[in-house]
């Protein structure tokens, strides 16, 4: 699959390459369920007694920020990935600061999850290029104070497009991260579910004895993509892989799918209706996981019929969708009767 900012969008906005990592970890490690499975009547959690947890959203477009939509919802906190060399590399650089100067006008505590390169995506750092380029991107933006060391590092690799770190690798990208921002908040692994989730539990164990080796701080925080889970209106990977880290559990993406082909297609509307029980069962999830603390809604802006990813509050013009209904009366929104997009 080739590896592109836009997941196949024919719109110009820009975002990073989630496609491939959906299809690196989800689709190849055993497809999410086919669209028919969704007729199936899942119970939601039982809400946890002590469940408190934070909920915003994560996009790289600066759209959202001027949305009465999204301004409406009173959000305290967003995330936003950007390459580990963004502070080496001018457009990155500036796009990255877009973003965090209009986050921060808008009163947001900022998550930057560091990625691959997007001009040398296949090549990973050694440790200590790695650590002069995030120290330069954490000097450049001292109000910003949390951190991921690698957005969903455990995806694997796709020859020719991207490569994700070893546990090990990560582990150290991890110590390393944590030396050049002191006093920072930084999250432990950033990891995408899959359908099983053997791999990946070993992937935790495998960085857990890495952090040993390395006689580094054990994360206290870990960063969670459950889309699979989600998707599937299941919760026990949640469950499951929470438990496996232990601390707390930030779900830094998760969200319902509007359309991924071929699996889920938006066909007269019926990923968007998908997408809207996905998010309602999300919160349920949440509140029944006394170990999740926050919940970053991945994404803002959608596609159209011709996107491969999408999982947009919004569609491509900025409209809102059913899904934003449910997130809008679930943060307790002034004004959530709003005319949903049909796309």
């Amino acid at each position: 699959m080739v590896h592109v900012l836009n997941r196949d969008m024919t719109s110009t906005h820009r975002t990073l390459p989630k496609l491939a990592a959906l299809l690196a970890l989800v689709l190849a490690a055993c497809a999410l369920a086919a669209p028919g499975a969704f007729a199936r009547t899942a119970s939601a959690p039982r809400a946890h007694a002590s469940a408190t947890y934070l909920t915003g959203v994560g996009d790289e477009q600066t759209e959202m920020f001027s949305n009465p939509l999204w301004q409406q919802l009173h959000t305290k906190i967003a995330r936003y990935i950007a390459p580990w060399d963004a502070a080496d590399r001018g457009d990155e650089l500036a796009r990255a600061r877009q973003w965090i100067i209009e986050a921060e006008a808008n009163h947001q505590q900022i998550l930057v999850a560091f990625y691959h390169s997007e001009h040398t995506p296949t090549k990973l750092p050694g440790v200590s290029s790695y650590q002069r380029a995030v120290a330069k991107f954490v000097k450049e933006f001292p109000h910003v104070r949390q951190y991921q060391s690698w957005n969903e590092s455990n995806r694997g690799n796709v020859k020719g497009a991207f490569s994700s770190p070893s546990a090990g690798a990560s582990a150290r990208y991890y110590q390393a991260l944590k030396r050049v921002c002191k006093g920072c908040t930084v999250i432990g692994l950033d990891v995408l579910d899959a359908f099983t989730i053997n791999a990946t539990l070993r992937y935790i164990a495998a960085f857990k004895r890495e952090i040993r080796h390395l006689r580094t701080v054990m994360p206290t925080i870990w960063g969670l993509h459950n889309y699979s889970d989600l998707n599937r209106l299941q919760s026990w990977r949640t469950r499951e892989l929470s438990k496996a880290m232990g601390g707390q559990v930030w779900l830094t993406e998760t969200g319902g799918l509007v359309q991924f082909k071929p699996s889920f297609r938006n066909v007269r509307g019926s990923g968007l209706s998908r997408a809207s029980r996905v998010l309602k069962y999300m919160f349920s999830v949440a509140a029944s996981n006394r170990r999740v603390k926050r919940l970053y809604i991945y994404n803002w802006l959608g596609g159209n019929s011709r996107t491969r990813f999408d999982a947009g509050l919004m569609n491509a013009h900025g409209q809102p969708r059913p899904g934003y209904v449910v997130v809008c009366k679930a943060l307790h929104a002034a004004r959530c009767s709003v005319k949903t997009a049909s796309n």
